[in-house]
């Protein structure tokens, strides 16, 4: 079950991040790898529980029968528990050649994206949000910056870390992935109405049927468009500072708001 969901491919853009933030700083595969199998394991595990009965109760990810309906809703739950679980542990005991303090700060990020203030905290408010009428753009930030963003935050705090960047330098690192990661979230919402189920690889216009607060709702389709648009050129200027070490991750900026699924 762990497996099924964690090998169903993907886009892997929270490792990609970690590995091109520590690319930036000068630091190895090595020393990132882990802490990038990690994200996605965390990631897998937030996609099992999100499509879950009781949440989104969605049946379709990433083109694929999503894990509860392949291997049930008890074995499903224990299984993103053991992804989490086990992120956690992976780091702890494969990280390489980096300084045990930075591995215990990147474990603690880790902790923290995941927790009231991180992931779990921004899907209790999106439940809360859906079909309410007057949700505000506001509310739909704290949502997103809490959800999406903070894995992403991260992951791109988290490769710096370990490749030894200064305090100010991840500041700015996450200021970026902040960014980015509504601007992941404004692109998803663009998607969810323009795209077709077979090219998203899950149920499309979802959100729209369920009513859910959406940049798209709130903005409209070009005003959704145009924020995503402002995110990505905001997080490329906190890069700024770094030159051409920043060609990936300003990249991946493109990337994020040009994907097709």
């Amino acid at each position: 079950s762990m497996l099924y969901s964690l090998m169903a491919g993907g886009k892997r853009i929270r490792p990609v991040l970690c590995l091109a933030a520590g690319e930036m700083f000068g630091g190895t595969e090595e020393q990132c790898m882990p802490t990038a199998v990690a994200l996605e394991m965390i990631h897998t595990m937030s996609l099992i529980h999100d499509d879950l009965p009781s949440m989104d109760n969605d049946d379709l990810r990433r083109g694929k029968p999503t894990n509860h309906v392949v291997y049930g809703e008890d074995v499903a739950i224990l299984s993103g528990d053991a992804l989490l679980s086990t992120s956690f542990e992976h780091v702890a005991r494969e990280t390489k050649n980096v300084d045990p303090s930075r591995v215990l700060d990147v474990i603690s990020r880790l902790g923290q994206s995941v927790g009231h203030v991180g992931l779990a905290g921004g899907q209790v408010m999106d439940l809360e949000c859906e079909n309410k009428g007057d949700a505000t753009l506001e509310e739909l930030r704290w949502i997103h910056t809490h959800k999406t963003a903070t894995l992403l935050r991260v992951a791109v705090a988290s490769g710096a870390i370990l490749a030894g960047a200064t305090p100010e330098e991840v500041k700015a690192c996450e200021k970026y992935a902040l960014d980015i990661g509504l601007a992941f979230q404004v692109a998803d919402d663009i998607l969810d109405v323009t795209a077709s189920t077979e090219d998203l690889g899950k149920t499309a216009a979802k959100d729209l049927v369920a009513d859910k607060t959406t940049y798209v709702k709130l903005l409209g389709l070009d005003g959704a468009k145009a924020e995503a648009r402002r995110l990505v050129d905001e997080a490329k200027e906190a890069l700024a500072p770094f030159g051409d070490r920043a060609a990936p991750l300003i990249g991946i900026a493109d990337y994020i708001i040009e994907r097709k699924n």
